[in-house]
């Protein structure tokens, strides 16, 4: 099973919904939560992928469902939530993870491209944060976690997704605000390279970006699902709730590196993982081969 740093039975008796939850950080997310007891609503716009998620999750001894969504459509999102809660009951976290860019420079991203990627890296989430808020956590309180990336200093090549994700740090801190009342709390995580399967998504002429991110992290090294995962969990947890409005950086001190200053290793710090079903992305497998 999932190796998790959490004590058993953390999340036992709770629904979390996690979007995204088909592949990459949400599949293991998911799975680490559903380890810990949680029924996990996984949500994503591919059913087969969810089906798969589900069905790995079983084997280990968890519980997971699908439920499949395009997050960018109002209507179907506010069906999915009150569905959610039709089966389930009661709506106890969301960990919104669903997100997606490609690699372009501003002047030739067109509007339909721009806005895709903002509806899913922003819009979407406003969209699943409002509708569990409303329907549900309103009355019972609760957790979210909007999953968010390294974006400080600009994005330069994913100009569409940077803007999108500082949109939703901005989300995250105000809704933190106005949903306090209600016992709500709302963090965000900010992974900055991760060996995930979405690094093969990219098209072959980004692979050699890939392939040296590494080499640009103090750490000097991509983290792994699992760090990105323990750190949702944590502000999931009751350990986090005087957490509100935070943003947790898990990128290895990247955003810390100055010209001029080495990145000399003289002792590593090793990567934790503890997702049992975990495997490397395809391009950095190759790269292991050559």
């Amino acid at each position: 099973m999932y190796r998790s740093v959490f004590r058993p039975g953390l999340f036992k008796g709770r629904v979390v919904i996690v979007t995204g939850g088909g592949s990459g950080i949400g599949r293991c997310t998911a799975h680490e939560l559903a380890a810990l007891g949680a029924s996990v609503a996984l949500v994503g716009r591919t059913p087969e992928k969810l089906a798969t998620v589900a069905a790995e999750i079983a084997d280990s001894g968890g519980s997971a469902f699908a439920h499949p969504c395009n997050i960018r459509d109002e209507e179907a999102v506010a069906a999915l939530i009150g569905n959610i809660l039709a089966a389930h009951g009661r709506i106890d976290a969301l960990v919104n993870n669903a997100g997606g860019q490609f690699p372009a420079l501003l002047k030739d991203i067109s509007r339909k491209g721009w806005e895709a990627v903002v509806q899913t890296n922003l819009t979407g989430g406003f969209l699943m944060a409002r509708e569990c808020l409303n329907q549900s956590m309103q009355h019972s309180g609760g957790a979210i976690v909007n999953i968010v990336a390294d974006m400080w200093g600009g994005m330069p090549g994913m100009g569409h997704s940077g803007a999108a994700r500082a949109g939703m740090v901005n989300f995250t801190e105000t809704a933190a605000l106005e949903w306090a009342r209600y016992g709500v709390r709302v963090n965000a995580v900010a992974p900055g390279y991760v060996a995930s399967s979405g690094l093969d998504a990219y098209p072959p002429e980004v692979r050699g970006l890939i392939l040296q991110a590494g080499k640009h992290v103090p750490l000097q090294r991509m983290a792994t699902e699992s760090e990105i995962s323990a750190a949702i969990v944590f502000l999931l947890s009751e350990a986090a709730s005087f957490i509100n409005g935070a943003v947790l950086r898990i990128d290895g001190g990247r955003p810390g590196v100055r010209p001029g200053f080495p990145l000399d290793v003289d002792r590593t710090v090793e990567p934790f993982n503890g997702f049992h079903l975990a495997s490397l992305p395809k391009v950095l497998q190759d790269r292991e081969k050559e």
